[in-house]
């Protein structure tokens, strides 16, 4: 039986990320970056696609139990045989000059054989690397690529079925640690880290970085480990955040609509911010806002929706025929054709990203004012413009609503940029009349009277989940009419299993693609706000609940949930879920106990 996407933990150093699954084995790991080829590929294809499983000898099925190590990302995955009970303890520590997958094997009881596999396989698991033995290593090397796996002395390691093998036995109290380096094959092997040291400095390091959360109302332990997680899609070198940490998990089974999130979103950017500034991450904060300076500095024209770890522009989109997909779901695609869509709800984001940020006293930059001027004066004529919008629609550009909106806040903060600083200068009647204009369209040609509520595009019938931020954003206040009516047809032409759908997709659909999706967490994150602001908070409360506990047994979320199969879909871990429940957990329970 194929695993599911719950299934899977993530283990990190703030630079790329590995898939532990309840089997015991590494199915996904990318070198040395998030967005780098894969070395273990099986959670799109098969074991001959890479992957490193340690589990008790003779094992096939999943693991007794598994948990973090309270408030880190430390994993301990436990086995249970008649033998006696063996832990696994899986972490990647922070890097100095390489990343290094640590697992470390210790016996509870009785004694217990264990049976390490590892087929690296280089490129998304097309390169079999050339393996050879040096100073006690097996060293594997193909093209660029370097890696060095360190066990035991004591521990017999051979090769066999073009993968390299181990076998021991622990018994009660005993641990056996193996550490996979990779390096660039032209440079000489870096420093090797103690196993054991790794651990203990790696716990007390989440565990000091936990300790800062403000937050300290109910469901905390959700709430840090979606901070937690947020931090494991970091890229440290330069403070980007990664939508998740994968590519092609599937919105559904066997279906098309897989995407590749490896990547840094703009429309990420306020909630994003908003969560590490009122959870008390000042400095993981300002390394957002510094990334986000940099990425959309230059042409405001030019503005992508999305940018690679360190800002980079040129992500193409292309397909791997050779990987089966997650549980049949082809095609696997590297890159996201995305990234030249225009989408000027964007502009909005960045604008109030910033202006969240300068009211927050983040440290400015001499040229940040001048870049949010550039980037209204571009958008003062080109806001009229059909666009992709939020969900990167493949059908063809629209009127969206929420993208005027969005072009509204823009606007909004803009003023009100000037309005609160007098050292700023712009031109203020320009940008007044421009926010009452898009304000007056979008209520004029937006809102559908018969039905009362707001309506995807200009003129359609169909609904946007997106919608719900309206109130949110400060277009319209919580309890005008327009939005109780919004919020009350979402929820009715949405809704799907007790939760949300981002918007009407299949034949008929706005983004062009066949086949179906789940309800979006965010999205149903979204609703749980819009009804708590609208007075409805005990409903608010009830969903949260339920949202929590789609989480997988060690609380992470992905893209999408099926209600009917009772399965997680998409990316994993979706940056965007995790930080929809941190800021609804703000929005309900925040003045029960945060900081």
């Amino acid at each position: 039986m194929h695993p599911r996407i719950e299934d899977y933990a993530i283990i990190g150093d703030e630079q790329t990320a590995a898939l532990v699954g309840l089997d015991g084995s590494v199915d996904w790991l990318c070198l040395p970056r998030f967005d780098s080829a894969a070395c273990f590929a099986r959670l799109l294809g098969d074991e001959d696609n890479g992957h490193w499983r340690i589990a008790p000898k003779g094992s096939t099925g999943r693991c007794a139990r598994r948990a973090y190590r309270p408030d880190t990302l430390v994993l301990d995955t436990e086995w249970e045989t008649d033998q006696g009970n063996v832990r696994v303890t899986d972490l990647m520590p922070q890097r100095e000059r390489a990343p290094d997958l640590v697992r470390v094997v210790e016996g509870l009881s009785g004694r217990v054989t264990v049976r390490s596999t590892l087929r690296l396989r280089f490129d998304y698991g097309t390169v079999m690397p050339w393996v050879r033995r040096s100073d006690g290593h097996r060293v594997a090397v193909a093209g660029p690529d370097s890696a060095w796996l360190r066990s035991e002395p004591e521990v017999h390691t051979w090769g066999e079925d073009f993968g390299t093998h181990s076998e021991f036995t622990v018994a009660e109290g005993e641990k056996v640690a193996f550490v996979l380096t990779w390096h660039p094959s032209h440079e000489p092997r870096p420093p090797l880290v103690d196993p054991y040291e790794a651990l203990e400095s790696s716990v007390a390091d989440w565990r000091a970085w936990a300790s800062r959360c403000r937050y300290d109302g109910p469901y905390r332990d959700a709430v840090v480990r979606s901070l937690i997680t947020l931090k494991a899609l970091t890229y440290a070198p330069t403070g980007g955040i990664v939508a998740a940490a994968t590519t092609s998990l599937p919105e559904e089974v066997s279906g098309v609509r897989n995407w590749d999130y490896r990547y840094c979103w703009l429309r990420d950017s306020t909630l994003t911010l908003g969560v590490l500034l009122s959870c008390g991450y000042h400095e993981e904060a300002e390394a957002w806002r510094n990334w986000l300076l940099r990425a959309v500095a230059g042409d405001p024209a030019d503005l992508q929706i999305m940018y690679g770890l360190a800002g980079e522009r040129r992500l193409p989109e292309f397909e791997l025929p050779y990987l089966s997909g997650f549980a049949g779901s082809r095609p696997v695609r590297i890159g996201n054709g995305a990234v030249d869509q225009l989408q000027l709800d964007v502009y909005g984001e960045v604008m109030d990203s910033l202006s969240l940020a300068r009211a927050a006293d983040l440290p400015a930059t001499s040229d940040m004012w001048a870049l949010q001027r550039a980037l209204m004066t571009f958008l003062g004529s080109a806001w009229r413009q059909p666009d992709e919008g939020l969900w990167e629609v493949r059908g063809g550009r629209r009127q969206f609503v929420h993208s005027k909106v969005m072009v509204w806040v823009a606007a909004d903060r803009a003023v009100r940029a000037l309005e609160s600083n007098p050292e700023l200068h712009g031109d203020l009647d320009d940008w007044r009349a421009m926010r009452d204009e898009v304000h007056r369209e979008v209520c004029e040609k937006g809102f559908d009277p018969e039905r009362n509520t707001f309506t995807q595009s200009y003129g359609s019938r169909e609904l946007d989940a997106a919608l719900l931020l309206i109130p949110r954003v400060g277009f319209l206040p919580p309890d005008d009419p327009r939005v109780i009516g919004t919020i009350d047809a979402i929820r009715e032409d949405l809704g799907h299993g007790g939760f949300l759908r981002r918007y009407s997709v299949g034949e008929n659909g706005v983004d062009g693609l066949p086949g179906d999706e789940g309800t979006f967490l965010a999205c149903s994150f979204w609703l749980a706000d819009a009804l708590h602001m609208t007075g409805r908070t005990k409903e608010a409360r009830e969903l949260f609940e339920r949202l929590v506990g789609l989480g997988n047994d060690v609380g992470l979320l992905s893209e999408e949930y099926d209600p009917v199969a009772g399965v997680q879909l998409g990316n994993v871990p979706q940056a965007f879920s995790h930080i929809g429940l941190v800021n609804t957990a703000l929005a309900l329970f925040g003045g029960e106990g945060a900081g």
